[in-house]
């Protein structure tokens, strides 16, 4: 049980940390399908013995040595959906059985680097975008975020040119953004957006692959 709580725990929070689904332009930061996330229904019965087990983790997920976000620990069933590469879900259910602990279920699926990790603070989900266009003259971390991220992204795409990362958003700034604007077919402005944002954000969240199992 700990194990899977862990498990959906540590998927969940990934998709909020990398804003997978407003990098691709919609609204919410996690769905409610278990076909790509988690299913929630609003004030349906749970059981006790769950609900119980969730509270006392529910600060911690999965992380991996030198790795900022959470793991994206895909996972099955393992018997009406087959995941080789995944957590199988019956199958981490015979793993207690026999008496493994859930750290070393979860190795046996994503490792034996990976180790349960406390969040510092838990709080509602705010988005990324900082609300005002970044442009020359902007100087805060949301500057140095982007410019960081651009820099990543700059290894797959070396069209775009490093930059100093120092959270002050002058003319060698301006000039980057306006090349991944070009390589990513917006509009050449210079000046990051709310589009210019989180195409960035996608992009970086691509290249670095913090939203894959690494």
């Amino acid at each position: 049980m700990y194990a899977n709580i862990l498990a959906i725990q540590s998927i969940t929070l990934n998709r909020v940390y990398t804003e997978w689904y407003r990098n691709k332009g919609y609204d919410f930061t996690i769905t409610s399908s278990t076909a790509y996330d988690q299913k929630w229904i609003p004030g349906r019965n749970i059981f006790n013995s769950i609900s119980r087990a969730v509270d006392t983790i529910f600060s911690n997920y999965l992380s991996k040595p030198n790795v900022t976000q959470p793991l994206f620990t895909q996972y099955c069933d393992g018997k009406q959906v087959s995941c080789p590469e995944w957590m199988r879900q019956w199958d981490s259910k015979y793993l207690g059985d026999q008496g493994y602990s859930a750290i070393e279920i979860l190795r046996t699926f994503y490792g034996s680097s990976i180790y349960i990790n406390t969040s510092e603070e838990i709080s509602g989900v705010p988005a990324s975008w900082p609300g005002f266009n970044l442009s020359i003259g902007s100087s805060n971390s949301k500057v140095k975020q982007m410019q960081d991220q651009l820099n990543v992204i700059s290894k797959a795409y070396p069209l775009i040119p490093k930059i100093s990362s120092d959270g002050i958003y002058g003319e060698q700034t301006a000039n980057a953004v306006r090349v991944f604007q070009k390589v990513f077919n917006l509009p050449q402005t210079g000046v990051v957006d709310f589009a210019t944002w989180y195409k960035i954000s996608e992009i970086f969240v691509g290249v670095s692959r913090i939203a894959e199992i690494v």
